[in-house]
């Protein structure tokens, strides 16, 4: 009876110590991270029978268990990397609201204050100071055009350095959880059931770190070595075989990098899109939200040079010249080759380029080109439009469904069936925008041509100059070839209007309506509409074009209004600048719904409404992942209190099972001394 009274109590004594020893193990990891509290899992020993009953022999432990739920663990990495990906987001998209609101501002002021200088020529154009203004002030803003990009192209170099830290960090995670695979696998007795709680532990932990990166999944397999898989099912940890990541130059862009899974036969491409994480997040900030942003401003630059240089040229300098370019030619020949990209898996030697025709109809937007071995089948990959542009060989192609305002054009070789050709028809707009004007005569502030209409007309019928491609070319037509150019609009029919352009010489007045004789060119059009006319008319080629609208209804049937158009240069002209002034408000963008400054804005409106919108899905991320994390500790987390209760208790027990040995050896040595 003693001995199995001692058996019990020395039982009891081995349980309450491993007891002691895996609560004092949680108090000690309470401030762990990573750390799943332990439970010793204690049971009753088989008893033996004595005289009909089943006498009990003590307890014994029968397994140290993690207390570890799955399903909040699973939960907490999830909402883990969620959060990784709407923190990282939202840092980054608040960088670029800071830098679009500061630097757009810049160029917004700057814009201003080109357009007030203009103004100035317009009021005095013959003053030499305020020419100069004109030209400081277009270099300050091709200077913050410059620092804008340079901004923009900084940002991106940081998002890949960013990258390539946590691809190298994502690799030592997958080594490191190669290794406590294999720790854990030969840890294993398969003949208990015992588990090696802290290297699970460390797992866990490993794995906690790898989801704020990218999204993780894990299998584990009946000797509980787990494949872990991040993404949308890219295997990186393979059971004990880890798999490493790589960062590649793009191609064609070497700076947009590209993803690699590297394993022991080779590498595989990985898409970005879909991994998650703060990595995740990396990739969308660069490939979307800062190149959509760069693309933006890559337009609005192209859009002010090309409109203020076509102004240029349609008027005339101090000197009679016609209007020389004030910011490079958005169409040269580096800025035309360096849109098209080619990458190095093509197998034909295609060289093409594309040349901006209509700035007004330019998307912020990038087209592949795919050669399917019949024709060019053009991608817009904003949205997906895809359009055939036809066989090889044409030279020129101008995508018309709809008119994006380029051309694609071949320049040598030929493709092969599965070339891609990438064409950014913006790409470095910004970057490339440079005053070239250096003179301030050079400034075309005088209009070639002027319209001056007869004091006798009474009609509400305009005659306007429209469009100048050849200033000198018109005011020699206009004063040299011809005496004037008159211009007379009649009512020959109800609701039909005609007109005839004639020389003005007043020795040869032209004859009386509806007679064309001697006409330079005439012609009809209806009530309600316009005509634009070219002169001198073709076969020539034009040298400016004028309109006629409204309706031009003289005194009495057949009685025309008169129009005179005529040599217009002077110093002191200032009527080409005034049309140059006019187009800070003219809706030049966008297919001509958004003027400079609206543009700028909308831009700069857009990344800020994007980081708003990143900071509320950042707090809500994380409020979420709190939640998740304390239903995960409530679970497995270490509770003091309950540890502190839990140490008196199986301290007490320890005593107690001590007291039973004490007992159990005073009733045997009774025993021995009984028999002595």
């Amino acid at each position: 009876m003693s001995v199995s009274l001692y058996q019990s109590g020395v039982s009891g004594l081995l349980a309450s110590q491993q007891q002691l020893a895996t609560t004092g193990h949680n108090i000690a990891n309470v401030n762990t991270e990573g750390f799943n509290r332990q439970r010793a899992e204690q049971n009753a020993t088989l008893g033996f029978q004595s005289g009909g009953n089943f006498i009990g022999t003590g307890t014994y432990i029968d397994n140290i268990a993690r207390l570890y739920d799955q399903f909040s663990h699973k939960e907490q990495l999830l909402n883990q990397s969620n959060l990784g990906q709407a923190d990282s987001l939202n840092g980054k998209l608040s960088q670029l609201d800071r830098l679009m609101s500061h630097s757009g501002e810049a160029v917004m002021g700057s814009i201003n204050q080109l357009y007030q200088s203009i103004n100035g020529v317009v009021d005095n154009p013959s003053d030499a100071g305020l020419r100069s203004i004109v030209l400081n002030q277009a270099s300050v803003l091709s200077s913050n055009f410059n620092d804008l990009s340079n901004e923009f192209n900084n940002m991106t170099k940081a998002v890949n350095g960013e990258i390539d830290q946590v691809v190298n960090k994502i690799s030592e995670i997958s080594v490191e959880l190669a290794k406590t695979n294999e720790a854990i696998l030969y840890s294993q007795n398969l003949k208990e059931t015992g588990q090696a709680n802290d290297l699970l532990d460390k797992r866990d932990q490993l794995i906690g770190e790898l989801s704020q990166y990218t999204s993780v999944n894990t299998i584990e397999d009946q000797h509980g070595v787990m494949t872990v898989m991040i993404g949308q099912g890219v295997t990186l940890v393979a059971g004990i075989t880890p798999l490493t990541m790589q960062v590649n130059a793009g191609d064609p862009d070497p700076l947009k990098t590209e993803l690699r899974l590297v394993g022991p036969n080779g590498s595989v491409a990985m898409s970005e899109q879909k991994l998650g994480g703060s990595l995740g997040a990396s990739f969308e900030f660069r490939d979307e939200h800062l190149s959509q942003t760069k693309k933006d401003i890559d337009r609005l630059a192209m859009a002010i040079s090309s409109t203020l240089n076509t102004n240029q040229a349609s008027g005339l300098d101090l000197n009679g010249i016609q209007g020389a370019n004030m910011f490079s030619d958005i169409n040269t020949l580096q800025l035309q080759q360096g849109r098209v990209s080619s990458p190095s898996t093509n197998t034909g030697n295609l060289a093409a380029q594309v040349n901006i025709t209509d700035i007004s109809l330019l998307p912020a937007a990038e087209f592949e080109v795919r050669y399917d071995g019949t024709n060019y089948i053009m991608t817009n990959m904003s949205n997906g439009n895809t359009e055939n542009l036809g066989a090889p060989g044409s030279g020129t192609y101008t995508p018309s469904s709809p008119d994006y305002g380029f051309e694609f054009i071949e320049t040598s070789g030929a493709p092969v069936a599965g070339d891609v050709l990438t064409l950014q028809p913006t790409k470095d707009g910004a970057a490339l925008f440079k005053t070239i004007l250096n003179d301030g005569s050079a400034i075309a502030a005088s209009s070639a041509v002027n319209v001056t209409p007869s004091t006798n007309n009474v009609s509400d019928g305009k005659v306007a100059i429209t469009n100048v491609t050849d200033p000198a070319a018109a005011r020699t037509f206009a004063s040299t070839t011809n005496q004037g150019l008159l211009v007379d609009v009649y009512e020959s029919s109800p609701g039909t209007f005609s007109y005839r352009v004639y020389d003005g010489d007043p020795n040869t007045p032209p004859p009386t309506p509806p007679s064309v004789v001697g006409a330079i060119t005439s012609g009809t059009f209806l009530a309600g509409n316009s005509v634009v006319i070219d002169m001198p008319p073709a076969p020539a080629t034009a040298a400016f074009q004028f309109e006629i609208s409204g309706q031009p209804v003289g005194q009495g049937v057949l009685a025309p209004e008169k129009y005179t158009i005529g040599d217009a240069f002077g110093i002191g002209n200032g009527g080409n600048a005034l049309s140059m002034a006019k187009t800070q408000t003219e809706k030049v963008i966008n297919g001509g719904t958004e003027s400079f400054s609206q543009n700028l804005a909308v831009s700069t409106a857009t990344v800020g409404s994007k980081a708003s919108n990143a900071e509320l899905v950042s707090d809500t991320a994380q409020a979420l992942y709190n939640q998740a994390y304390n239903r995960n500790q409530s679970i497995s987390g270490v509770n003091l209190d309950e540890e502190a209760a839990n140490l008196l208790k199986f301290q007490q027990a320890y005593q107690a099972s001590s007291q039973i040995i004490s007992v159990a050896n005073t009733l045997f040595d009774t025993i021995l001394a009984a028999v002595r």
